[in-house]
């Protein structure tokens, strides 16, 4: 058994015997019984609690019905028509990519990396949302990675399903405690739709495990990491969410979603951000470099082979200012 999962066994051994599982605060660098959660914010002493125990924490009705409109409106702009978004991608599901054609909105499982687009951008600076992000990473905040989910029917090959993994696997920066994802259902989330599943408390091992494709037989979307060697036994829960409810949670946090089993698409907004005063780190020889690699190979694809870039540079660009003063993770 490796270490990691040693780690993880440790945690939630007792909660197989029908025990709550429990925390113990330590004193953060700055003299706080907290380590996840910065004083003075927006977030009660008992949601606090929860975010340090479990890693993560739901809001409701934290986005409004019109501004959830406006994005549906912008999404279906996006796809339905010719919009160019400097970085912006567009992904396909890939049981789609493998069936006839099916035009706009139907045809687009993701967009992401839309920081250049003030219209979705507006998600990531939205006064309901910062207050929180701030009690986790500080004042000064960066936008680091933004996404549209369209999570599409299953179409019997269980390709909606996204594996559990951590975020963190995908980031190039770091401390992981400084790093906070907001993701707010567009509409009624539920296990039937797909709703995301998070393993509680999973972020307090400090542990990046090793993510790999999952061997399914109907396919998995390109970038669907999962953990390696996951064990499903583990207590999950899962988040069921209306419409503007919003759920922040910890990079480290093991999560994913199930499978689409309904006939519409399931759609949720979210972002990534990180205090500007993060720094990037070097993933040549850490878990993370198998990930790099492909990641530079489609985009040397995309920018043309005589391009020279690294993996930290393509986070670069990701990257925007939301509030307080740019830092370590500006482009420039």
């Amino acid at each position: 058994m490796s270490e990691a999962k040693k780690r993880l066994e440790t945690i939630f051994g007792h909660v197989r015997d029908g025990q709550t599982p429990s925390v113990t605060m330590k004193l953060a660098s700055n003299g706080s019984r907290y380590r996840y959660t910065q004083d003075g914010g927006i977030l009660s002493d008992d949601q606090r609690k929860f975010y340090e125990e479990n890693g993560y924490l739901v809001v409701k009705d934290l986005v409004s019905p019109s501004e959830l409109q406006t994005y549906k409106d912008r999404f279906q702009s996006i796809c339905c028509h010719d919009v160019t978004i400097p970085g912006l991608t567009i992904m396909r599901d890939v049981a789609i990519a493998k069936s006839e054609y099916q035009p706009g909105e139907r045809a687009v499982t993701k967009i992401q990396d839309f920081q250049f687009d003030d219209v979705l951008f507006k998600y990531c600076t939205l006064p309901s949302i910062i207050p929180y992000v701030s009690s986790v990473v500080g004042d000064d905040i960066m936008s680091m990675h933004t996404m549209l989910i369209n999570k599409p029917p299953d179409p019997g090959s269980k390709s909606s399903r996204h594996p559990m993994h951590q975020d963190l696997h995908y980031f190039p920066f770091r401390p992981a405690d400084l790093i906070v994802c907001s993701w707010t259902a567009m509409e009624h989330v539920h296990r039937q739709n797909g709703c995301l599943v998070v393993l509680p408390g999973t972020h307090r091992t400090g542990v990046l495990l090793q993510h790999e494709y999952p061997k399914w037989e109907g396919g998995v979307n390109k970038m669907y990491h999962g953990i390696r060697d996951y064990d499903p036994s583990f207590p999950r829960a899962h988040l069921e969410m209306g419409p503007g409810d919003t759920v922040f949670f910890h990079p480290l946090l093991i999560h994913g979603s199930g499978m689409n089993r309904t006939s519409g698409f399931r759609k949720a907004i979210s972002c990534h951000y990180a205090s500007s005063h993060c720094h990037y780190i070097d993933v040549v020889g850490t878990v993370q470099e198998q990930l790099a690699r492909e990641v530079e190979g489609v985009a040397k694809k995309r920018l043309g082979e005589n391009v020279e870039f690294s993996y930290k540079d393509l986070w670069k660009v990701k990257g925007r200012l939301v509030q307080g003063k740019e830092g370590n993770l500006s482009i420039f």
